[in-house]
């Protein structure tokens, strides 16, 4: 164990009851290491572990990570993840999206012959990109058929934004992309009025702390995806801000509220 606790060590704090403790997996991207040192900062106990392997005896009630390790540690820990529904984005009014998006099967996507984005709705089972047609997909030696994706028209958006939702309004953002390329910003007062927008009329659809993506595409604004607030990076977000969200996204099972309840993701339950 290495002092202050990052890699395969323990970062001791003020408060170390497990409700305090953050999670974080094997290898921690830039914004991962920027929540983690916020969570410290904050008197939080990180723990990161150097494998997705639980030791014996360790506790914590919170995390930050990718799909795979939230699966392998979340259950046995009682950490409840929280994720928007499957069929979500599919099921978002046509205004809100303002391009084609079906929620199928990866069996039936084979049968596309045409250009399509195509993406896992909540994981990176399908690596999310262009395809020329359904053809190109991984194919079943590769994934179960039943697999739902969510298939869309592909779009260029001007400029994307991230947001992070928590209790019904917009908490924190930033700007990531401009024209298909990385490019970091500020959240802008019209970003943050569309995900207003959008929690008014679709908000009962998501948890109370999600991560959505929104951007301007052909001159409107338009909801690109959803992910889990504890598996997305944070751009320029306000990390405090941003950490906020992440806990409520990926904490004790006990301190769900019922309303949340419906939205802990599968592996977790």
């Amino acid at each position: 164990m290495r002092n202050g606790g990052d890699v395969h060590g323990i970062h001791s704090a003020a408060d170390d009851s497990p409700t305090a403790t953050l999670l974080l997996p094997p290898r921690l991207t830039a914004s991962a290491t920027g929540l983690r040192d916020t969570a410290r900062r904050r008197g939080l106990r990180t723990v990161q572990l150097p494998t997705f392997d639980l030791p014996d005896g360790l506790r914590a009630g919170h995390l930050h990570a990718g799909p795979s390790f939230a699966d392998a540690v979340a259950g046995p820990l009682g950490i409840a993840p929280l994720e928007a529904p499957a069929r979500w984005l599919a099921d978002l009014p046509r205004d809100l999206v303002r391009r084609e998006i079906r929620a199928l099967p990866v069996r039936e996507a084979y049968g596309l012959r045409r250009p399509v984005f195509v993406k896992s709705p909540n994981d990176k089972s399908i690596r999310a990109m262009v395809y020329a047609d359904g053809s190109r997909l991984p194919g079943a030696d590769a994934v179960d058929p039943d697999t739902l994706v969510l298939v869309s028209d592909v779009a260029s958006f001007a400029a994307e934004y991230r947001l992070y939702l928590l209790d019904g309004e917009v908490h924190t953002g930033s700007r990531y992309a401009e024209d298909g390329r990385l490019s970091l910003g500020p959240l802008t007062p019209d970003a943050a009025a569309f995900g207003a927008e959008l929690l008014v009329r679709c908000g009962a659809g998501l948890p109370s702390a999600i991560v959505v993506d929104v951007g301007r595409l052909d001159g409107h604004w338009a909801v690109i995806e959803a992910n889990a607030a504890w598996a997305s990076g944070r751009y320029t977000s306000d990390p405090e801000r941003a950490l906020d969200a992440v806990l409520r996204a990926a904490g004790p099972v006990a301190r769900v509220a019922a309303r949340d309840r419906p939205f802990i993701r599968a592996a977790a339950r």
